[in-house]
């Protein structure tokens, strides 16, 4: 499947099949596809909870306002942040690179997140919306279906997770094989309104 396909193609499915399972391998391939996803100074914040307890998948499912996707889809990934992941040895992000750019990047990174609480967080959410659209393409291209959700209560998610106190759940992507197609686009705006050039 072309990229473009799989943007055209890509709903938010509601109602999956509770008995297809996704094999080990198609669970690496998407993860594995995931962490190639962009993030700024290479700082590869996003941590990728997969569920699959089913005792927690009920657990979540009944703070995320009883959603059914959350316990019936085959897949339940937990986008999370690390707000510190710019702190924890920053040097590695940039292991490969020459070490001219290294010795740039690596202090660069600290000046650029140290004490401001804002743009940490500001770079979770940026980070793992580009994570959650890799996820959500590629599993298209798997023959899955998916959904981004954000209808959850986040501090009770973050609990159930055992999260440190250094990371935030940013949203949820679940993965499965869909019961029932999403229903007709609501209706897409026109390009003349949604696209800008140089200034408004």
């Amino acid at each position: 499947m072309i990229v473009s396909q799989a943007i055209e193609q890509r709903r938010s499915v509601k109602v999956f099949d509770p008995h297809h399972k996704m094999i080990e391998e198609e669970i690496t391939k998407l993860m594995s596809l995931a962490i190639l996803s962009p993030t700024a100074f290479n700082i590869q914040n996003w941590r990728f909870v997969v569920v699959t307890e089913p005792v927690l998948r009920h657990q979540i499912r009944a703070v995320s306002w009883n959603q059914a996707q959350v316990e019936e889809a085959s897949l339940l990934i937990v986008l999370t942040a690390d707000l510190q992941a710019w702190a924890k040895q920053p040097e590695r992000y940039w292991r490969n690179a020459p070490k001219a750019a290294s010795d740039i990047l690596v202090p660069m990174i600290g000046h650029y997140y140290g004490n401001n609480a804002q743009v940490q967080r500001d770079e979770a959410m940026r980070s793992c919306g580009m994570a959650a659209t890799t996820i959500m393409l590629a599993a298209k291209e798997l023959g899955y279906d998916s959904c981004p959700m954000d209808g959850f209560d986040f501090d009770a998610v973050a609990k159930l997770l055992n999260l440190p106190a250094d990371h935030i759940p940013v949203m949820f992507v679940v993965v499965g094989k869909a019961l029932k197609e999403a229903s007709p686009r609501g209706g897409q705006l026109s390009l003349n309104e949604v696209v800008i050039y140089n200034k408004f």
